[in-house]
């Protein structure tokens, strides 16, 4: 895993000796590593093992052992390490492109800052905790530490930038997808633009900035952040969060969900790009997976400006089309919100 520039000390990308020291457990799972060899396998000293031995153990990773006799792993981690995950995306645009980080301020915008430092296509950055995680606007995410999600990636699709939100309505499409092949009888909607809810509650938001000529697409990040295993909300998102652990009642394989999104978002973005058919497949499957896109009484307030109707479908761009009293009008921006 390659290092990436950070903005703040807590930013660092994590360090690469202890997922090796993850897989090498995990690799002989029913046995007691000695200290020496996993000092031959970092390249270190059995000191330093005890030290980031304790620095696993303080992120939630159940190591049995001592320096005197060895360690195990009492369970799998559910840590997205690149280690445990890069295995699980061979062929993918992802494979061998994973950066961890413990903390972070926000995923989204240091994969912003990675993308026009040159970064490859398919980089993904994945966090434990967000310090600063970011929704649309001014929103923030709450980023509980190993709860969630949070990950962003980063595309270069030949694309001009007017098609930029088909990219967000497939990463929805990914998200719906993951989960259902997780947890086959859930029941998931998708709200155009970016949210995917059940039971009317978000359980994850997308959000997807670019850096754009005016005729083409320099670099997209996606933003997806997931609510997992979080088993509450501040009050003031009581109303509005769910996490799939509310939802279903049992804990959630953060790895096995990570896994299936990456897998899904990969599909979903080659058909985009190398399909002939590809955006009308994309708006038509989002419109048939949401509650929201036909027949929905909404009102949007953006600006100043307010719009209340009947929702009508998508355009050929994915925009929203609401019917109103003066007529059929396109959403292009703005928090939709269903009508009481």
């Amino acid at each position: 895993m390659s290092r990436v520039k950070a903005s703040a000390p807590h930013e660092l990308a994590t360090d690469v000796r202890l997922g090796r020291i993850v897989r090498l457990l995990m690799e002989h799972a029913t046995v007691v590593v000695s200290g020496t060899k996993i000092a031959q396998e970092i390249s270190s000293n059995r000191s330093e093992v005890w030290r980031l031995i304790q620095q696993l153990r303080g992120l939630g990773v159940d190591v049995a052992g001592h320096p005197a006799t060895g360690y195990q792993l009492k369970s799998v981690p559910d840590l997205l390490l690149p280690e445990i995950l890069d295995p699980l995306l061979r062929g993918t645009i992802f494979d061998a492109h994973v950066h961890h980080f413990y903390k972070i301020g926000s995923t989204n915008a240091a994969a912003m800052a990675a993308a026009a430092d040159g970064i490859a296509e398919g980089s993904v950055f994945l966090a434990e905790e967000q310090t600063a995680g970011r929704g649309r606007g001014a929103n923030s995410w709450e980023s509980a530490r190993s709860a969630g999600i949070y990950c962003s990636v980063v595309l270069r699709p030949p694309l001009p930038p007017s098609d930029v939100l088909v990219i967000s309505l497939a990463a929805g499409l990914a998200v719906h997808a993951a989960i259902e092949q997780v947890k086959p009888n859930l029941s998931v909607d998708l709200k155009w633009p970016n949210d995917v809810l059940i039971a009317g509650k978000k359980v994850c938001g997308i959000l997807t900035e670019m850096n754009a000529e005016v005729t083409r697409v320099r670099h997209v990040v996606v933003g997806i952040g997931i609510n997992v295993n979080h088993t509450g909300f501040p009050r003031e998102l009581e109303s509005e969060a769910i996490s799939l652990r509310m939802a279903t009642g049992s804990e959630w394989s953060r790895v096995e969900l990570a896994a299936a999104l990456l897998k899904s978002l990969d599909r979903e973005y080659r058909l985009l790009i190398e399909g002939t058919d590809a955006r009308p497949s994309i708006l038509r499957r989002f419109a048939e997976r949401s509650t929201w896109a036909q027949g929905k009484q909404i009102f949007v307030e953006e600006n100043g400006t307010r719009i209340e109707g009947t929702t009508a479908g998508l355009d050929e761009h994915g925009f929203l089309q609401v019917r109103t009293a003066q007529g059929l009008q396109k959403v292009l921006t703005g928090t939709v919100r269903e009508m009481k």
